[in-house]
């Protein structure tokens, strides 16, 4: 970015936007940001800003929910992922990303047009090994793509539980993903002077969005939450899908 005052702009009102539905639905900062962010910032400052926003507005979020944290059940996710993420990016280093981006986006849209046709499923079992098995998933997905929350989000849904409790777990696990990422960022000295100013610059659009965002989930019933977040979902696959063409 040149640091002409429409660049400046675009990278704000982008900001506030991704904050905003990531504070409403728990997830997909990265995929609304990085849409407008990558016109007019580099992928490496995308990539980097995605990193330290997603822990500022995952980490509001959790607080606000923290009534619902329970870590007999979150442990088993973040346990998981722990094995998954670093497995995700070496599997990443020899294979063909758009392959992968392709598979998985093609999984997201065939799911989440199945759930929103077919409201009514069938809760799936509770099972710990099941839970460590959602939560490598969602590390090698996350990262194989950088969506650090995608395949906890399917199975909290399919699982049954209530909004609070779903982000209640999904949220923390993108958090936990996000902050391994920024040790790596850190420790590779990927983050410069003029990606740490727009951090400061974005600050308080990224805070303005999510408290908005927050406010407008409160707002939400269950059967509204599951639409928008299956909604996201289908969003999510499409984009993945149009990036490995």
């Amino acid at each position: 970015m040149d640091g002409t005052f429409l660049q400046l702009g675009i990278f704000l009102g982008a900001t506030f936007a991704a904050a905003v539905v990531a504070g409403l639905a728990g997830f997909a900062f990265g995929l609304v940001a990085a849409a407008i962010w990558l016109h007019v910032l580099t992928p490496l400052q995308v990539a980097t800003l995605i990193v330290g926003y997603g822990l500022i507005v995952q980490g509001i979020a959790v607080w606000k929910l923290r009534h619902a944290l329970n870590w007999s059940r979150l442990w088993p996710f973040l346990a998981g992922g722990a094995i998954g993420v670093p497995v995700g990016a070496a599997i990443l280093g020899f294979s063909n990303p758009s392959a992968i981006r392709a598979g998985i986006g093609a999984a997201l849209i065939t799911y989440s047009i199945y759930a929103l046709v077919r409201p009514k499923l069938r809760p799936a079992p509770d099972n710990t090994f099941l839970d460590i098995g959602a939560g490598f998933f969602n590390g090698l997905v996350g990262g194989m793509t950088g969506l650090a929350g995608i395949i906890v989000t399917i199975w909290s849904g399919l699982r049954g539980w209530p909004k609070d409790a779903q982000r209640a777990v999904f949220q923390p696990v993108a958090v936990a993903v996000f902050a391994m990422t920024a040790l790596w960022l850190g420790a590779t000295g990927s983050v410069s002077a003029d990606t740490l100013r727009l951090f400061l610059y974005g600050l308080p659009a990224l805070i303005a969005g999510t408290w908005l965002g927050l406010k407008l989930y409160g707002l939400l019933d269950e059967a509204g939450f599951r639409r928008i977040v299956l909604l996201l979902l289908l969003l999510s696959g499409l984009v993945l899908l149009a990036a490995s063409v």
